[in-house]
């Protein structure tokens, strides 16, 4: 994509010019191959991370310093309208660049798109929400409080980004007690996805305080999903590893 003047970096003229740089890239050899990883239906365009990443920064080069927040959410929400997995990674990471001026009142929004299922697959969710809502969870507790009810959402991106959204917290060891109590509520929800997040969530926690999730995890025992409970403990050693197992199975 060429450099343009500031006329030419309107929200429909970028959103054109962006998915006309992914279709370049298409290749559906790669798309078919991408479609494997995902239990549900997926659409790919073929398009590699490295092109993306490249198509994104010239966005931003294009756009650093004209555009505000609301441009970037309007370009965004175009982008999530597109029927190709990289059309909406693109517009997400455009979107991240503003993430710190991303208000209080961003996660209504972001619960939008999710119950819309216009991010409707873990690929996206994982992207977007531990530097899009991790942040806003890190500097205000009423929507620490506010996630937990997430977690019995009728829909299984939102469920997920309630999990997921605490990633980058708990790698430092910040709001353990709530990522703790969000796993717990998840682990009757029927989704392997949601139990795979839960998993993934916990062992990011156990990072920083190991003695606390296998207390944790011996205390719940067998109503801890068992794809849940070999995610949380992979980093473990294995012998550790080998006694939660049979520790926490049920009768």
């Amino acid at each position: 994509m060429a450099a343009s003047s500031a006329a030419e970096t309107n929200v429909k003229t970028l959103v054109r010019d962006s998915i006309a740089a992914l279709n370049a890239c298409a290749d559906p050899e790669r798309a078919g191959g991408a479609r494997r990883y995902f239990k549900e239906q997926v659409e790919f365009l073929g398009a590699t991370t490295p092109q993306m990443r490249e198509i994104e920064s010239e966005i931003w080069g294009r756009i650093q310093g004209k555009w505000k927040l609301e441009d970037a959410v309007a370009y965004a929400e175009a982008m999530l309208k597109g029927k190709f997995h990289e059309i909406r990674g693109l517009g997400l990471l455009v979107l991240l660049r503003f993430r710190k001026d991303f208000p209080p009142s961003f996660r209504a929004k972001v619960r939008e798109w999710l119950s819309a299922d216009r991010l409707d697959n873990w690929a996206l969710v994982d992207l977007f929400c531990p530097d899009a809502l991790g942040p806003l969870l890190e500097k205000d507790p009423g929507f620490v409080k506010e996630i937990k009810t997430w977690t019995a959402d009728p829909n299984r991106w939102v469920k997920r980004a309630s999990a997921v959204s605490f990633i980058k917290l708990a790698r430092r060891g910040k709001h353990l007690d709530p990522i703790y109590d969000v796993a717990a509520r998840l682990f009757a929800v029927d989704d392997d996805l949601i139990h795979k997040a839960a998993g993934w969530l916990l062992r990011e926690a156990g990072k920083a305080d190991r003695s606390r999730l296998r207390a944790f995890l011996l205390k719940h025992g067998p109503a801890v999903p068992r794809t849940t409970l070999r995610y949380a403990i992979e980093r473990f050693p294995e012998a550790e590893r080998k006694d939660l197992l049979v520790k926490t199975k049920g009768k």
